[in-house]
């Protein structure tokens, strides 16, 4: 069967899952529920047909010769597809639990709106033509702006305009550099624009247009202003698309045009690129350290892993242009795996702080602790997370990582003396990344799980319905399944790589052993380091357990030590007491995070006045239907380009 078949059950499962979620709007328990298991099914599909392709190696261009060269699936299609599957289906199965709260609260329409966005994302990334992709991408801007917005409340309307303005800014770009190599070619199809790429100065254009438009998507660190508003106020299940999945539809859109259709022919773009990234990577995390609010927090961390993910791409673009094709793909590679690993340690990361607010009602961490005695599941799920995302072995983010990382020892060693210059650069602020990471979520899950609970709710929680402990649990299996199968799946990576830079695959692993191509320069064994870790675990649970019954009744006796003083509360560690020092030395960081452009300029314009200013309805729906008009309509019909 073909994968684009599959492609089209999964949508039409998602299409059956809104349209049952509206029929059934006055019997919602059952409705919702029924929809949740259907939207799983959907994924499910997704998830098969991305799979089949990348394991098979199938390319669908010829296939789509029926349906008029509207959609094809090639390899980078393929794992995009995987990615938004793997997520949508764990969301789905988490709907099930999750909408409990929002039965007689239009949990109805929120359902609608998961599936349309899931639906377009899946039917962005196999699109192979101009105005389908262009279609799909507005679907996709405004089912997500409704999601944001659908609580009602003042604050959410304000974060969905904001992200509105922003995201349909990103849009125009976009557009217009679609439109630039689409008259180029003479043709919308993307198998033209890539036959007869643009060059010069017009494709270092078309490049840039495409960057900042496809950086704003992504969340890139300048062009985020939008996602640490948005993100925290959208239902959890659905944010997790947001935050997992829609930013990396910014990342395939880099991709398509820097290496598919302008073929990353200048080195500075690379470098461009690779700069950006590590300063996401960066200041993402550090604007995480600062945070309190563990969805926002979140969403900080989204940043830093899409600067992450641009780190790789920025080595392989530069790899192309210096026709170094080992360094190329090794960039590639670890770009790619880091884009699936992000989806799930952070899908199970926004799935289980989705759990928490469920039942405490906040996303205020120092009204948290003690949350493992309570949601010993929900945590023990959440601890995997951490540990993958701060990229410890052998979980999937570190062997992402050290592909990554690996590709940057390569550029020091090949090319000019500019490699030599920021290929340890990368290095050093990618580990800067990961030191910072580590002592985020120590704190995150210190506050959350462990101590006591500091406030009644905290000390009064239970653990959420199973399968919400379902979807967070797969999750946390698929985070090992990554990481300790390595050696297994690394070389489907490189064959998704070397069919984007049309290369031999190269192999990057042998037996129980992953190598970046050149296995002098290192090898690693995620199994072996698994094994090894296990054991070595044995021996101090073997002492714990058998001098327990000495061990508890000390621990649970006076006061706790206070350096001399009197204990009290007041003394417990608290988000901010972990991360001050952090926050003096790099105060002027942190000092300096104004409020965004859209809300010092096009916010004003679109309220009313008074000390407490409220959206305008009139002045939004005017601009909405104005940027409609312009991005879907207005700017194809007058390139000229026939269909």
């Amino acid at each position: 069967m073909s994968p684009l078949v599959l492609v089209c059950f999964a949508l039409i499962s998602y299409a059956v899952a809104a349209i049952l979620s509206y029929q059934g709007r006055k019997h919602e328990q059952e409705s919702l529920r029924l929809a949740g298991v259907i939207s799983a099914f959907g994924g499910l599909f997704g998830i098969i047909a991305g799979v089949s392709t990348i394991v098979s190696g199938f390319d669908t261009a010829d296939a789509t010769a029926a349906i008029g060269h509207w959609f094809s699936m090639d390899m980078l299609s393929a794992l995009m597809v995987v990615v938004i599957s793997v997520v949508t289906m764990a969301a789905s199965v988490y709907s099930i639990n999750y909408l409990e709260e929002y039965y007689g609260k239009g949990g109805w329409k929120v359902n609608i709106l998961f599936n349309i966005f899931a639906a377009a994302m899946t039917a962005l990334v196999v699109s192979a033509n101009v105005m389908v992709f262009i279609v799909f991408m507005e679907i996709i801007s405004l089912a997500s702006w409704l999601i944001v917005t659908s609580d009602g409340s003042a604050k959410s309307k304000k974060a969905g305009l904001q992200y509105f303005i922003a995201d349909h800014a990103a849009s125009f770009l976009v557009v217009v550099a679609f439109m630039i190599v689409a008259s180029h070619a003479n043709s919308y199809q993307f198998s033209a624009i890539m036959h007869n790429p643009v060059t010069g100065t017009t494709a270092s254009l078309v490049f840039l247009l495409a960057l900042v438009g496809f950086g704003i998507k992504a969340a890139g660190i300048g062009l985020h202003g939008w996602l640490p508003k948005a993100y925290p106020i959208a239902p959890s299940y659905c944010s997790t698309l947001i935050s997992c999945v829609m930013v990396k539809i910014g990342i395939y859109g880099i991709l398509k045009f820097a290496i598919l259709f302008l073929g990353a022919t200048q080195l500075w773009w690379g470098f461009l690129v690779l700069i950006f990234g590590a300063v996401s990577s960066v200041l993402g995390v550090m604007y995480a350290l600062a945070e309190h609010d563990i969805k926002r927090l979140l969403a900080y961390h989204t940043i830093e892993n899409i600067g992450i993910i641009l780190i790789g791409v920025g080595v392989s673009m530069i790899g192309i242009a210096s026709h170094h094709p080992v360094l190329a793909l090794l960039g590639l590679l670890g770009g790619l795996y880091h884009l699936l690993n992000h989806a799930v340690f952070k899908g199970l990361l926004c799935l289980g702080s989705g759990s928490i607010v469920f039942r405490m009602h906040t996303k205020d961490m120092d009204d948290m602790g003690g949350l493992a005695k309570t949601m010993p599941k929900t945590a023990a799920a959440f601890l995997i997370g951490t540990l993958a995302i701060c990229a410890l072995p052998p979980l999937n983010g570190f062997v992402s990582e050290w592909f990554i990382y690996q590709s940057l020892f390569s550029m020091g060693k090949v090319g000019t003396v500019a490699n030599l210059v920021f290929g340890p650069f990368g290095m050093v602020m990618l580990a800067f990344t990961g030191a910072l990471a580590c002592m985020c979520f120590v704190k995150v899950y210190g506050i959350c799980f462990t101590g006591a609970p500091k406030t009644e709710r905290a000390a009064n929680t239970r653990e959420v319905g199973p399968a919400m402990i379902t979807a967070t649990t797969s999750l946390a299996i698929l985070c090992i399944v990554l990481g300790v199968c390595a050696p297994w799946i690394a070389p489907y990576f490189s064959s998704i790589a070397s069919s984007m830079l049309n290369m031999a695959p190269l192999t990057v692993a042998h037996g129980l052993t992953v190598y970046p191509a050149v296995a002098d320069q290192a090898i690693l064994s995620t199994p072996v380091i698994a094994i090894a870790l296990a054991l070595l675990t044995l021996v101090p649970a073997a002492l714990l357990y058998a001098f327990r019954q000495r061990r508890l009744p000390r621990r649970h006796q006076g006061d706790p030590w206070a350096c001399g003083y009197q204990y009290e509360q007041r003394m417990t560690v608290s988000a901010a007491s972990i991360t001050r020092p952090m926050r003096n030395m790099f105060g002027f960081i942190y000092n300096n995070r104004q409020a965004s452009l859209t809300e010092r300029f096009v916010l004003p314009h679109l309220s009313e006045g008074g000390e407490n200013p409220t959206l305008d309805s009139r002045k939004v729906c005017r601009f909405c239907v104005i940027a409609v008009v312009v991005v879907v309509l207005f700017v194809p019909l007058i390139s000229g380009v026939s269909l």
